[in-house]
């Protein structure tokens, strides 16, 4: 079956193209906003499954995959940051400490409606970080489309002492190894 990414994540494109496997991708419309009482987790299987299920009607013979990603300090989300100013805040009360990246992954079978969904962590410990330092990052790599304010794929990196998790794709956006796990539940083979 033909593969859609439901995204317009340039990010999770490059992640995707790592399999090699052929597939398309869409902008799903839909609105990302957080429900009342809704937690950090089940914010993101909620939107990953709307994502892909936004795009069934087009694509009905097709596996759609949607993704979706939020990073929490303590009891606060971390969403896309947008302007310098939020990046900066996010940024100094990540130092010195833990975020985790929770990331919602869905699988849709859009001809027999059949779906899988997971929420994969991945916690990045921050290094104790200056207001200049965070302004250098900023400045060099204007995260603002990034949850949490930071590209792990780049600069990124460097704000980090140590990181933890089973899969470090999904610290940038899509879980690899859990997504190749239901490819293979649909008769996707990968060697």
């Amino acid at each position: 079956m033909p593969l859609v990414l439901a995204s317009s994540s340039p990010y999770r494109r490059e992640l995707l193209a790592r399999l090699c496997l052929p597939f398309t991708w869409s902008t799903p419309d839909i609105d990302e906003s957080r429900r009342a009482n809704e937690d950090a987790e089940a914010l993101v299987r909620r939107l990953s499954q709307e994502k892909a299920q936004a795009l069934s009607a087009a694509h009905p013979q097709h596996l759609i995959i949607g993704s979706d990603q939020v990073a929490v300090l303590g009891a606060q989300i971390l969403g896309k940051p947008h302007t310098l100013e939020r990046a900066c805040e996010q940024l100094m009360a990540a130092s010195g400490n833990s975020v985790v990246f929770l990331t919602g992954l869905t699988l849709l079978n859009s001809a027999t409606g059949q779906q899988q969904t997971d929420c994969v962590p991945f916690t990045a410990h921050f290094r104790p970080l200056s207001e200049a330092q965070i302004m250098r990052y900023l400045t060099a790599e204007q995260p603002f489309d990034c949850a949490g304010s930071f590209k792990a794929e780049g600069l990124g990196i460097s704000l980090f002492r140590s990181t933890e998790g089973s899969d470090s794709n999904s610290l940038i956006g899509l879980p690899l190894i859990r997504l190749v796990d239901m490819l293979h539940a649909n008769g996707i083979e990968l060697p």
